[in-house]
């Protein structure tokens, strides 16, 4: 779907990126095109890209470690690089690297680009997603107070011992501030800009899932657009399609139907039928 779309908006004369924030990346399965972490023009108007998660956290980890080495002393630096090596691993990492990726590409529209498409994740990675700026920057708020505190220490005892206690500006913390800032920008901007589709297919617990993601979105301040009902069948569950139409009538619906071929290729994504529902 988000290459049909991407695929629309080029054909109009915008220049679109289109861009997947799914570990599981399929952009190039749709596109029949291999994708990296580079744009890659596509079509006339349409450049796509798969950025590399596992790569993204490598470049991360380095850029703390490198930072913490600069401000921390060496003598707990083993723990540290412990503990990054741990978080590493997880999954939060991830989303975090792959949230930096998006606010990049962002930074680029409009600019280099007129529209940007992404091809998120399932829809509890999509939450975590547009949720990343407000859950890192209490994190963040409470790293820059603790650095505050130790810089401060610093100045006192260098005042306490006659050494100099003028204020010096400290690298760690600059850094610490420019990406709460950052993350507070990119938040915003998603509220007031974006717009999110989602996709469903007609079936009972995934239409459950998808009023809760709809709620979640909602609630956080996020705008709807028009919801894809995804797969259609000949002949559908019609209290299933009832209940999608008196959920999400007041957003709009698209209707796709079930296809006996896979619409890859862009050829295929352009024939795409979204009737209204």
């Amino acid at each position: 779907m988000a290459a049909s779309a991407a695929l629309a908006l080029a054909d109009r004369g915008l220049r679109t990126l289109l861009i997947s924030t799914d570990p599981a990346h399929s952009l190039g399965d749709a596109l029949e095109i291999r994708l990296g972490e580079n744009p890659r023009r596509v079509a006339d108007n349409l450049w796509a890209a798969e950025p590399d998660a596992e790569a993204a956290v490598r470049r991360r980890v380095k850029q703390v470690t490198d930072d913490a080495y600069a401000a921390l002393p060496r003598e707990i630096m083993p723990a540290v690089q412990r503990h990054l090596d741990h978080a590493a691993a997880g999954p939060g990492m991830t989303e975090s690297a792959l949230n930096d990726l998006l606010i990049d590409a962002m930074d680029r529209v409009p600019g280099e680009w007129d529209r940007l498409v992404v091809d998120s994740a399932p829809t509890g990675h999509l939450l975590r997603m547009l949720h990343m700026p407000t859950l890192l920057t209490p994190w963040l708020e409470g790293l820059a107070r603790q650095r505050e505190r130790a810089v401060d220490a610093d100045r006192f005892a260098a005042g306490v011992v006659g050494g100099s206690a003028e204020p010096e500006r400290d690298p760690l913390l600059d850094k610490l501030h420019a990406r709460r800032l950052r993350l507070e920008r990119a938040a915003e901007r998603l509220r007031a800009d974006a717009a999110v589709h989602l996709v469903l297919l007609p079936r009972r617990m995934v239409l459950a899932e998808t009023e809760r993601a709809a709620d979640e979105l909602s609630a956080a301040g996020f705008r709807l657009g028009p919801v894809v009902l995804n797969q259609v069948p000949r002949i559908p569950d019609t209290a299933v399609v009832e209940a999608v139409r008196a959920r999400f009538g007041r957003y709009g619906i698209h209707c796709c139907r079930l296809r006996d071929e896979e619409p890859t290729g862009a050829d295929r994504l352009r024939a795409l039928d979204l009737s209204p529902l």
